[in-house]
């Protein structure tokens, strides 16, 4: 494998592999209780920041109102997330994991925080940062938010 011209066929499919490979575990878990990537990533979010808004979440995983709707009542139903009113507006929607929320949020993290750490064994210490930068870097301009 190897450069061709200005695409680099190599890192293209290195990331095709690594996201195969970062996503197996979680979606394993996920299909025991029926859910997918989304409800993955809501719950993620959602347990990364509890008392976010739907406004919020919408915001950051930039979908829409019609597709975060079937997963969120899916998750809310199932006892994983929990809804409520804003104190200050009623109409606004903060969201909370519950116990059994925060537990899967774990269970789907743990796996690929054990890949992420046998990655970089043996890596010298700024290589982390070199990551974490070159991942920012990935990101769309627009989309970023200050992390």
């Amino acid at each position: 494998m190897e450069n061709t011209g200005t695409i680099d066929f190599e890192i293209i499919e290195l990331f095709f592999f690594a996201y195969r490979d970062f996503v197996s575990d979680p979606d394993a878990i996920l299909e025991k209780s029926g859910f997918g990537r989304a409800h993955h990533r809501v719950v993620h979010f959602v347990n990364r920041e509890p008392g976010m808004t739907v406004a919020d979440l919408l915001d950051t995983l930039k979908i829409t109102k019609q597709s975060l709707a079937r997963v969120l009542k899916q998750l809310i139903d199932s006892g994983y997330i929990r809804q409520v009113a804003g104190p200050e507006d009623r109409r606004q929607r903060k969201l909370y994991p519950t116990k059994t929320g925060r537990e899967l949020a774990l269970a789907l993290a743990e796996p690929q925080s054990r890949r992420i750490e046998r990655a970089f064994d043996g890596a010298a210490p700024d290589v982390r940062e070199s990551v974490k930068a070159f991942l920012r870097g990935m990101r769309d301009r627009q989309t970023t938010k200050a992390d």
